[in-house]
């Protein structure tokens, strides 16, 4: 039972979807999702409360900011996420709002009074650990095969599996060709947030036993085995988002034209893209006997005269690997930065002979460091 609020008094309106879903696993909410049936736009606007939907009627809660949809149902129209026709009305019944849902886990509906709506048999699924699609329009939206994947990411250390006849369609539409109208935005972000998961590496695995890896993923196809070793590999006590460490260590084991058609299809953020970069090439360092040139063009392909958070980001990530290197790097790169160009300046050095002279010295800083 939730709290009786006097902006909706007088309205249906049902909690819906995840915070019932996770309220009911036991699990924390942390935000509500609702559904208003019988309503009209200009009843919410009068309430207060401010229109965002640019597709369909949603609105923000003027004080919460929670989001208030109108009962809708849609209709197949065209490719991909947002191929859909939407109808929102006063007429649109709760059950078909419901119905247009992906899972049945997350078809119930709450009414203010704790009593539940659950056409179909959502609580039973939650029972029996089961990821089901409430029905066959489950194919017409190719982004649910990656929420799939990603829910099972998430509960699979509760017993969760995916329906055997769940599965079959999401290798239907992964074979459809569906799969490549997404944006790329939104594979991203269905990723990422399956990378925060508690088992990330079962979404990847979803995804390649149904056939969608090879649509956005292919360069990780052959390689999905070591990948999923290295992502486990994630520094302690880490500034940076778990989900980007994840990701630039499960792309770690690709070369650097496969990384780089990656970033260039799921159009990766600069930050993901760099990390996966820096990643690699710490883990290459480290994979040889260290040198002076080797450490000082890590040091340089880090920037870390100018970055010096970067170089430590991968120091943490190396000692996780090998104490013994993240101590030498260390002390290599402290040696390093210690060399004062201004000496060089006050030599008389300039242009490039200034800077021909700072490499040497730092190279000398590091090879002593290294002994």
């Amino acid at each position: 039972m939730f709290k009786e609020d006097p902006r909706i008094k007088g309205l249906e309106v049902y909690r819906v979807g995840g915070a019932v879903r996770d309220e009911l696993l036991g699990w924390p909410v942390y935000d509500n999702d609702w559904v208003v049936v019988g309503a009209t736009p200009e009843a919410m606007r009068k309430r207060g409360f401010k229109p965002v939907g640019r597709d369909f009627p949603v609105f923000l809660h003027p004080e919460t900011a929670e989001e208030y949809a109108l009962a809708r149902t849609e209709r197949k129209s065209g490719h991909g996420y947002g191929g859909f026709e939407v109808h929102a009305s006063p007429d649109v019944t709760l059950e078909e709002d419901l119905l247009r849902r992906d899972l049945t886990i997350n078809a119930i509906a709450q009414r203010a009074d704790g009593l539940l709506t659950d056409p179909f048999n959502g609580q039973q699924d939650l029972q029996n650990r089961l990821l089901r699609h409430v029905s066959p329009a489950f194919s017409e939206d190719p982004l649910r095969v990656l929420r799939t994947a990603r829910f099972l990411a998430r509960y699979a250390n509760l017993g969760f599996s995916i329906a055997a006849e769940t599965l079959d369609l999401m290798q239907q539409v992964s074979n459809s060709g569906e799969l490549e109208h997404l944006a790329a935005e939104r594979v991203w972000v269905e990723t990422e947030k399956a990378l925060a998961e508690p088992n990330p590496e079962i979404y990847f695995t979803t995804l390649q036993h149904c056939g969608a890896l090879s649509v956005w993923w292919p360069e990780l196809n052959e390689h999905l085995s070591a990948g999923l070793t290295r992502l486990k590999q994630v520094p302690e006590q880490s500034n940076l988002p778990l989900a980007h460490w994840r990701y630039a260590l499960l792309v770690s084991v690709l070369d650097s034209t496969q990384r780089d058609a990656l970033t260039r299809r799921l159009r990766l953020p600069n930050a993901v893209a760099q990390l996966a970069c820096h990643v690699a090439l710490s883990l290459s360092l480290v994979a040889a006997p260290l040198t002076d040139e080797r450490v000082l063009h890590w040091l340089e392909r880090l920037d870390g005269w100018r970055k010096p958070k970067q170089v430590e980001a991968q120091l943490k990530l190396i000692r996780q690997i090998n104490s013994a290197d993240e101590a030498l790097l260390l002390s290599a790169w402290q040696a390093a930065r210690a060399v004062d160009p201004q000496a060089l300046v006050s030599e008389g050095l300039r242009g490039g002979a200034l800077g021909e002279a700072l490499r040497a010295r730092r190279q000398l800083a590091v090879a002593h460091a290294l002994i």
